[in-house]
C-alpha cells in the first residue's frame, strides 16, 4: 500500500526522471541524484535549467555547484515544525521529507494517550521525529552515531521552542545504548528507527541492515514497555520490499498483537502523473 503523502508548505518534488529529481526547497531551486527516479522521464527538461544548486556527481562521491551568494543553510516549514536545511557532502539537505507523514503519525497516537508517553528515536539523523514526538508531549531519547547530526537536531529543536524540552541527545553506536538500556532496566512506549543500509558508529562499530536488522528488533522488543504505545520502522534498503519488512515485524512484535501497516512512503511529482517512491514504513500501534 502507499502511505498518503503529507503536503508541505516549502517543499515540493518538481520532476523526476533519469535518475535525478528537481526541488524547490523554501526560495530555492535544487537538482540531485535520485535512484528511485530511473523509471522516470523528465517531462520537459527546459525546467530543470539553471537551478540554484546542482549536486555533479563524480565517480562514487560528488559535489555541489552553487550560484554565487547561495547561503549556508535556510528555514523551512511544514505544518507545525521548522527545519534548518543545508547542502551536505553527500547530496542530502538535512530533510526527509517523505517522513512528514510519519512525523504526522507519530503526533496523533502521542496526543492520544491518556499518560505521559517516553519515546526512543534511534538513528535520530536531524529530529524530525523528535520534534513531532516531543511537540506532541513526549519525552525524547535522541540517539544518533554522528556528532554533526546530533549537534543539527538540537538547533532544529532551539528552532521550534523545543530548547528545554525532555529531550535528551546522545552520540552513540545504536546496537550499543539499546543493550545498555536493557542492562539497566530502562523501557520505552514508543521506539522510532531509521536504519540506513550501512553505516560506523562514532567508535567505529559496523552497522549492516541486511545482517543485523533482526538482531536490533529482538532487542527494541525487550526494550518495549508492558504497556506499550508504537513502533515505526522506516527502510530504504533495494532489496527489503513490503513482503520482507511485513514478515519481520510480524515475527518480532506478533505477541504483543498490534495493529500492523506497511507502506510506501512517496512524494507526488509536479510534472507527472504517478508519485516518487521513497522508501518503506512500517507502524505497530499497540493500542
Amino acid at each position: 500500500m502507499k502511505i498518503e503523502p503529507v503536503m508541505w508548505s516549502d517543499y515540493r518534488v518538481i520532476d523526476a526522471g533519469n535518475g535525478e529529481k528537481l526541488e524547490q526547497v523554501g526560495p530555492y531551486r535544487l537538482r540531485r541524484p535520485e535512484s528511485n527516479a530511473q523509471q522516470f522521464l523528465d517531462s520537459y527538461p527546459l525546467v530543470w535549467n539553471n537551478p540554484d544548486a546542482s549536486y555533479l556527481l563524480e565517480g562514487k562521491s560528488g559535489h555541489w555547484k552553487t550560484r554565487k551568494g547561495f547561503p549556508e543553510t535556510w528555514i523551512v516549514n511544514q505544518g507545525e515544525a521548522r527545519f534548518e536545511v543545508a547542502l551536505t557532502p553527500h547530496k542530502h539537505i538535512g530533510i526527509f521529507p517523505e517522513q512528514a507523514a510519519n512525523w504526522q503519525w507519530i503526533r496523533q497516537r502521542i496526543a492520544a494517550s491518556p499518560t505521559p508517553v517516553r519515546v526512543l528515536n534511534l538513528f535520530a539523523y536531524t529530529g524530525g521525529a523528535t520534534i513531532a514526538a516531543a511537540q506532541a508531549g513526549a519525552s525524547v531519547v535522541h540517539v544518533d552515531a554522528s556528532k554533526a547530526m546530533v549537534q543539527w537536531a538540537k538547533r532544529n529543536a532551539e528552532l521550534n521552542g523545543l530548547a528545554e524540552a525532555p529531550i535528551r541527545y546522545l552520540v552513540d553506536d545504536v546496537v550499543a545504548f539499546v543493550k545498555r538500556e536493557i542492562r539497566r532496566g530502562h523501557t520505552y512506549h514508543a521506539i522510532i528507527l531509521d536504519p540506513p543500509a550501512y553505516g560506523r558508529g562514532p567508535d567505529g562499530q559496523l552497522w549492516k541492515f541486511e545482517t543485523m536488522l533482526e538482531e536490533l528488533l529482538e532487542l527494541c522488543r525487550v526494550l518495549l514497555d508492558p504497556d506499550p504505545l508504537f513502533l515505526v520502522l522506516n527502510t530504504y534498503a533495494a532489496n527489503f520490499d513490503e513482503t520482507d519488512l511485513n514478515a519481520i515485524l510480524i515475527n518480532t512484535f506478533g505477541s504483543l498483537h498490534g495493529d500492523l501497516e506497511v507502506g510506501e512512503l512517496t512524494l507526488p511529482v509536479e510534472l507527472q502523473s504517478h508519485p516518487l517512491p521513497c522508501g518503506l514504513t512500517g507502524r505497530l500501534r499497540f493500542k
